[in-house]
């Protein structure tokens, strides 16, 4: 079955502690939605669930405060524990339709495009956005298959009409090109996440964006 997804925001933070380098995730985040970004992301593949299920629900109270969707990565425990606005996964992760058949009141299901054909199967068709990734290559997903670059985006939108959030290497001087290769929504990592000022950076991101 076909999903149509209301998708409507432009910066999408993909956070960890470790991405933080130090600082507190938490201060990193709210920071981050201050200037500018839209829906955020959590991001702790190593941590332990009771771990991973602490931080979250740590970050769903700045996340409420300010009516910004948290997505859990990864880990449906967690999720169906803290009760975000949705869950991203990728294709060694559980898949989408199981997902669904467990936890169908999520809002949103992100599903991660690693080939061409993905957008074909049952995966992509239950999904209610598809992460791009990497765009670009970057030293934050090491595990990746295809660099997709502004002609991969390009394609992508000819062939479907799903909401697409790009990641991968994504800064300043680069993202309004990403935006006009026809994705929907940034996400960035380390480019707020590891910046001086995260408000900042992430008012300057979102203001490219938008022009």
């Amino acid at each position: 079955m076909k999903r149509q997804s209301f998708f409507p925001y432009k910066l999408y933070l993909v956070i960890s502690e470790s991405d933080c380098k130090g600082r507190n995730l938490l201060e990193v985040a709210e920071q981050a939605i201050l200037g500018g970004a839209d829906i955020i992301q959590l991001r702790e593949k190593n941590d332990r669930t009771d771990t991973f299920i602490r931080k979250a629900f740590q970050l769903k109270e700045i996340t409420d405060k300010y009516q910004i969707p948290l997505i859990i990565n990864d880990n449906l425990e967690v999720a169906k524990k803290v009760d975000p606005a949705g869950i991203h996964v990728g294709n060694n992760d559980l898949p989408p339709v199981e997902i669904r058949k467990q936890w169908d009141n999520t809002k949103y299901i992100g599903y991660s495009i690693e080939f061409l054909e993905q957008l074909e199967n049952e995966q992509a068709a239950v999904s209610d956005y598809l992460g791009i990734s990497p765009v670009f290559s970057t030293p934050t997903k090491a595990d990746t298959i295809t660099e997709w670059g502004l002609e991969g985006i390009a394609e992508i939108r000819r062939l479907t009409d799903k909401p697409l959030v790009a990641i991968g290497n994504i800064h300043l001087h680069n993202v309004k090109s990403v935006v006009n290769a026809g994705t929907d929504c940034i996400a960035v990592v380390s480019e707020i996440c590891g910046a001086t000022n995260p408000q900042k950076t992430a008012y300057e991101l979102k203001n490219e964006i938008l022009k």
